[in-house]
């Protein structure tokens, strides 16, 4: 990278009609992130002075997305191209003087790394006037088409519509993605016109106005699937699988073991340490951290959690937002924990709900056991002692202390706070009346047979 300033200007006017969706293209998830703020995180990395984001319909749902962050919403009304959206970033950039990275929001895994060589390129010796990202697809299909020597000096570039038999051979396609110098870019696409087949104002017709200028444009490639665009829900699933297969392979490399790595699901922020084992069919949500040493087992669902070196997680777990699982506690199957701290070593093995808890270090959750946090109205806490022992099938009715080192009898309903080293008991009183099942069935059984 350079010391000159950069600008970058995100197209995101597209209706995304294919797509069959009240919500914007752009903000559809891959990962659990909206393209859009996919395609921003590299964006940032480079620390951009300005951002412009170019919108059509649906600005409301991108001021909304992009809310809190220093960028500057255009709209292109009516859309006459990408050369004509573009443009409308003009006020945005008004006295900007660096480069201009020109990006799309439906293109989303644009890595920081190569927006920095296109940067780089524009710096080159020969000083192109643009850098274009291109690549080559399996099917190049009805790409734009660029047609450049082996330095990647630029001869030309065809709209698909527009070229002939010899330069639809061509392989090497046109991602729509590129670097320009501010001074360079508005005065190049004031001048650029729209005859041609589909009446728009093209942004690749500024690279042939510069050579016409005398001044040559460069192209550098990248892999196909980081320039994947998508336009349709079955375009979004491919883009989707695609990320999650390079993440899973991402996290085994970093030491991580997946038992059927095809079967897991990643976010986008997720954070595994060495030695996790992730059992099959597990599903990560945003915001998870697992320790070194951990288990995840099968099927069990995490989101927003921390889950503590060594700790053992389902399976048929589901661990909720708010959720910090400590070293060595276990969650087993069919729990459910939703914003709740489990100390180092505690247990919750069976059949349960922990939420708005706070669980010491060695405690003992029997099965079936829940925290009644909720009221209908407001939610309440449950603070339960390191080493204390709740036996199986009871309910803590919030708001309620557990002391340390207490037990509290199977099936209680626990209303009031319960002391350290005590024994609590919160059931009824079991009474036994000898022989009177046998006589009810007798009674019962002569009932039916004589049809009373």
């Amino acid at each position: 990278m350079t010391d000159t300033p950069l600008a970058a200007v995100i197209l995101a006017a597209g209706k995304g009609t294919r797509m069959k969706s009240d919500r914007h293209k752009v903000l559809h998830p891959i990962a659990g992130r909206p393209m859009l703020l996919h395609l921003l995180a590299s964006v940032d990395a480079l620390g951009p002075a300005r951002t412009v984001i170019v919108v059509g319909s649906g600005r409301e749902q991108i001021e909304a997305a992009v809310a809190g962050r220093d960028a500057v919403i255009a709209v292109q009304e009516p859309q006459l191209g990408t050369g004509h959206a573009v443009q409308q970033a003009e006020a945005g950039l008004a006295g900007f003087a660096g480069d201009v990275l020109i990006l799309y929001g439906d293109v989303p895994l644009v890595s920081t790394a190569t927006m920095a060589r296109m940067i780089a390129r524009l710096h080159a010796p020969d000083a192109p006037a643009a850098v274009v990202l291109a690549f080559r697809p399996d099917d190049p299909a009805a790409y734009g088409r660029i047609i450049a020597d082996e330095a990647g000096v630029i001869d030309r570039m065809v709209e698909y519509k527009d070229a002939g038999a010899a330069e639809r051979a061509v392989t090497l396609c046109n991602s729509g993605l590129m670097a320009v110098r501010a001074g360079d870019l508005f005065a190049l696409l004031a001048r650029v016109g729209n005859d041609n087949k589909a009446g728009e104002y093209y942004l690749p017709d500024i690279v042939m106005l510069a050579a016409a200028d005398g001044r040559r444009s460069a192209v550098i490639e990248t892999d196909a699937a980081e320039v994947a665009g998508v336009n349709s829900r079955a375009e979004l699933a491919a883009v989707e699988a695609a990320w999650q297969q390079r993440r899973r392979a991402q996290a085994m490399a970093d030491g991580a073991t997946l038992i059927a790595p095809e079967t897991v699901w990643f976010a986008h922020d997720t954070a595994l340490e060495r030695d996790v084992t992730i059992g099959p069919n597990v599903v990560f949500g945003p915001g998870v951290s697992v320790r070194q040493g951990a288990t995840v087992n099968a099927f069990s669902h995490v989101e927003g959690a921390t889950v503590g070196a060594g700790a053992q997680i389902g399976p048929y777990a589901r661990l909720r937002p708010g959720t910090e699982i400590g070293a060595k506690a276990k969650v087993g199957n069919f729990v459910e924990v939703k914003k709740a701290r489990l100390g180092e070593g505690a247990k919750v093995s069976h059949l349960s709900y922990i939420g708005d808890a706070d669980v010491g270090p060695a405690a003992n959750i029997g099965a079936g056991t829940i925290t009644c946090n909720y009221d209908g109205f407001f939610k309440y806490g449950t603070s339960i002692g390191a080493g204390a022992f709740i036996g199986s099938n009871s309910a803590l009715v919030a708001p309620v202390s557990i002391g340390e080192n207490a037990i509290v009898g199977a099936g209680s309903v626990v209303t009031q706070d319960v002391s350290a080293d005590a024994l609590a008991l919160a059931r009824g009183q079991q009474s036994e009346r000898p022989g009177w099942a046998a006589r009810f069935r007798a009674a019962m059984s002569a009932r039916k047979k004589s049809g009373r």
